[in-house]
């Protein structure tokens, strides 16, 4: 018997979902329908796990990517969503599997297939770093705007009026589509986690970039590439060898 949690915030769709999924088989056991993350967090405290989760990205008290980001979930994991294609890439990127509302039978059939070919295989670590990225741009928690200061003056900035970001004699410095740089408080590190990583990416330790920087793309040599933005850096920019698949699935999206 395969026991499978549901976790979906609309009733009705959850218990189409559960009869879908036992029409489909007798081997499978809906043990579970749960409408939020707190009801999730507590029934999977209180009962042993299940062997899947059937798991609604959007809950009404927060995103279903919260419950693997903090490791509240161990067994394998099909989302469920009404997103459309743009945040639908979004878990491509991450190698998520999902299902797109309305569910259809045939490809729930076939999800469910995979589960069972691949029944052991969790979420690997890599991917669950990624999570609370996710988590933020579809709760739209990403910073849109930047304040920024150069000694008596402020001086705001979009998200769209930023080339990249670069960090240089250990002052890391906003750069305009102009070529204007602008001095920041905050280091890559911690504007990695403030900016929306499907429009910006950081391709070696000094630089984020976004997207419309990105004029040309060569290939370098030690397996890494060479790219030429605009406006124009001061340095070489280099993506760096292990971040270079990763980068290519970003240009991808």
């Amino acid at each position: 018997m395969i026991h499978i949690a549901i976790v979906e915030d609309e009733r009705l769709s959850a218990e189409r979902l559960k009869v879908l999924v036992q029409e489909l088989s007798p081997e499978y056991s809906v043990v579970a329908l749960l409408d939020s993350v707190e009801s999730t967090i507590q029934w999977l405290k209180d009962n042993s796990s299940p062997d899947l989760i059937l798991l609604d990205i959007q809950l009404n008290d927060g995103v279903g990517f919260d419950l693997l980001a903090d490791d509240l979930i161990s067994c394998p994991v099909i989302f469920t969503t009404a997103y459309d294609e743009y945040a639908v890439k979004a878990f491509k990127y991450n190698s998520i599997d999902y299902l797109l509302k309305p569910i259809d039978r045939a490809e729930l059939e076939n999800a469910l297939e995979k589960f069972k070919k691949y029944g052991e295989r969790t979420v690997s670590p890599e991917v669950k770093d990624q999570f609370g990225q996710v988590s933020r741009m579809l709760s739209g928690s990403y910073k849109k705007r930047f304040l920024v200061k150069l000694g008596d003056r402020f001086q705001p900035f979009t998200v769209e009026d930023i080339a990249y970001f670069v960090s240089q004699n250990d002052l890391t410095c906003l750069v305009t589509r102009s070529g204007d740089k602008w001095p920041m408080d905050q280091s890559l590190d911690q504007l990695q986690e403030l900016i929306n990583p499907l429009d910006f990416f950081r391709i070696n330790r000094k630089l984020i970039i976004s997207l419309p920087a990105i004029k040309e793309i060569h290939s370098y040599f030690n397996s890494r590439l060479l790219l030429k933005l605009d406006p124009h850096a001061d340095d070489e920019v280099i993506v760096s060898r292990e971040r270079v698949a990763n980068f290519k699935r970003w240009m991808d999206l």
